[in-house]
């Protein structure tokens, strides 16, 4: 290939959102895709990571026949590609059967090569060496005489990655196919290394990512075109998908500028949790979801995210008070659900608790009521919830935050009951903030009332959740410390009390078991709860300890 044969080049990225394991079809989607970017004279057209089989596909890959289907799949395309360059993500293999994370470049209704990912993430959670073998194949490829280079996700930023030897060949275009999974502060990072990229190279960098929600992860999009001095000069929406179609003289003009609006940190989070959730119920075949609806803030937050995700008719909110419900929350309950326009059911535990305590009275006698009687009561919730759920096959969606969940706060088979754990990975300060946005759309959707209401689990009389955990703006702030960035307890305490560290630190630290016991939910921070953080159930470390001694 003669990497000097440059000219003017029109391409297209699609930025679609697959279902992993629909091979059938994410080849409809991509098929469509290619016709669109035929209908704009798009000389290439380029989809993300493994858009065949969607990712990612974890311990599908250990399965041979769906390595098979996979290829069978792309095959399939590649005869239907004609007049245009198509590049495509997919599952490649070789004689020994190794696997390997692959682009495909296809023309005239076949594959004309095929690029094997060098480098393997193998952090987070990513585990693509437990899969994959290292590519080592650098080379270009040629479409109307322009040349350009081919790498996948990871390759672009390793300061030694497959670009930069690309690019001393000459080259002047790189495309770049991702699955970049979205978390809170990645979007301006991501942004900041391809023009980084494209200024150190002199090229024109052409990124594509997935677009969807996959179990825990939500892949956001946000595709884009740098120019050479790390303009960016075409770019798609972030959690939809999208075409993004730029002309690029390879020579020396920059293209007029089609750059799509961004969105400030709080609605991408909130867009995200909107985007996962809806992706989680639809993929999953659900048509409708259920949600114990309190009163309280994490409630009214998970209530107001699935019916923007669902629609209202698809969402059934169900409010269950006790004897220790204020009638402040359930009035709020009820003009959420109004607000929402979802259906409101009320059902009463009172009369469940109440056998509960005669059942119990021999087994319990001569002791005091207290967290089990608590606990006792979100447990009839969430029978009730799951009930509904077996009934009419809804999804039951849970309400825990990530503080709760981070210290325990929260009842194993009650409010930990469900399919999904929304905000699973948002801490308690991050609800209050995405309240406040859902109200800065339009209209009060949410009652100021509950927004401005103590946080409480109402299970005893006048409970305040800082009757025994501190303010959550200086909770949140440790927690984002001690479980986001593994600081040590030394460095925690140049900001809070050395007790208070230890007592939160040793909330986290024992209710390991109880996350591994709750529902999926959508990551949103650099580390959430799960496969990001993989932490022993039985573990006696302690950084109190030395020698088996309390220092």
């Amino acid at each position: 290939m003669n990497a000097q044969k440059l000219s003017k080049i029109k391409i297209a990225l699609a930025q679609i959102n697959p279902t992993v394991g629909d091979l059938p079809g994410n080849q409809k989607i991509i098929l469509n895709y290619i016709e669109r970017a035929k209908a704009q004279k798009a000389d290439i057209v380029v989809f993300p990571e493994m858009a065949i089989c969607g990712y990612p596909p974890e311990d599908l890959l250990f399965k041979k026949h769906f390595i098979k289907d996979n290829i069978a799949t792309l095959k399939a395309i590649a005869r239907k590609i004609k007049k245009i360059t198509a590049v495509i993500g997919f599952v490649d293999t070789d004689k020994e059967e190794n696997l390997y994370n692959a682009a495909a470049v296809i023309a005239d209704g076949k594959v004309v090569g095929v690029y094997h990912k060098e480098q393997l993430p193998n952090y987070g959670v990513f585990d693509e060496k437990r899969y994959f073998t290292k590519g080592k194949d650098n080379k270009s490829f040629t479409v109307n005489t322009a040349a350009f280079g081919v790498n996948i996700c990871e390759d672009i930023w390793h300061t030694q990655g497959t670009y930069k030897k690309q690019t001393q060949q000459g080259i002047r275009l790189l495309i770049n196919l991702s699955s970049s999974p979205f978390d809170s502060g990645k979007f301006k990072q991501r942004e900041q290394l391809l023009k980084t990229r494209a200024k150190e190279t002199k090229a024109y960098i052409c990124y594509v990512n997935l677009v969807g929600g996959q179990d825990e992860l939500v892949f956001d999009g946000g595709s884009i075109v740098v120019d050479p001095q790390g303009n960016i000069v075409a770019s798609g929406k972030q959690f939809e998908e999208d075409l993004v179609v730029a002309e690029l003289d390879l020579k020396s003009t920059t293209p007029k500028q089609l750059v799509a609006a961004k969105f400030n940190q709080i609605e991408q989070i909130y867009r995200a949790l909107v985007l996962g959730t809806k992706d989680y119920v639809v993929k999953n075949n659900f048509e409708k979801v259920v949600i114990g609806l309190s009163g309280g803030i994490d409630s009214a937050l998970v209530a107001a995210i699935a019916v923007d995700a669902v629609g209202k008719d698809n969402v059934v909110l169900v409010t269950m008070p006790s004897r220790y419900t204020s009638k402040a929350t359930r009035t709020d309950a009820e003009i959420l659900a109004g607000n929402l326009g979802a259906e409101f059911k009320v059902i009463s535990i009172e009369e469940p608790f109440k056998a509960y305590d005669e059942a119990l009275k021999g087994v319990f006698a001569g002791t005091k009521a207290g967290i089990t009687e608590e606990n006792i009561q979100a447990r009839i919730r969430g029978n009730f919830l799951m009930a509904m759920s077996n009934k009419f096959g809804y999804l039951v969606l849970t309400t825990g935050n990530k503080s709760e969940i981070a210290v325990g706060y929260c009842t194993l088979y009650g409010d930990m009951s469900g399919g999904f754990a929304v905000i699973k990975d948002v801490l308690k300060t991050q609800v209050y903030a995405l309240s406040r946005f859902v109200n800065s759309q339009g209209r009060e959707i949410i009652p100021k009332s509950i927004i401005n209401r103590a946080p409480s689990a109402e299970l005893r009389n006048n409970q305040k959740d800082q009757d025994s955990l501190p303010e959550y703006e200086v909770l949140d702030a440790m927690l984002k410390e001690y479980v986001e960035e593994y600081k040590s307890a030394k460095i925690m305490s140049k900001k809070n009390n050395i007790d208070l560290i230890k007592k939160i630190i040793g909330l986290v630290d024992r209710n390991e078991y109880k996350r591994r016991q709750g529902p999926p939910g959508i990551k949103i921070t650099s580390r959430a709860f799960g496969r990001d953080r993989r932490l022993p159930i039985t573990n006696k470390y302690s950084e109190f300890r030395s020698n088996g001694k309390s220092k």
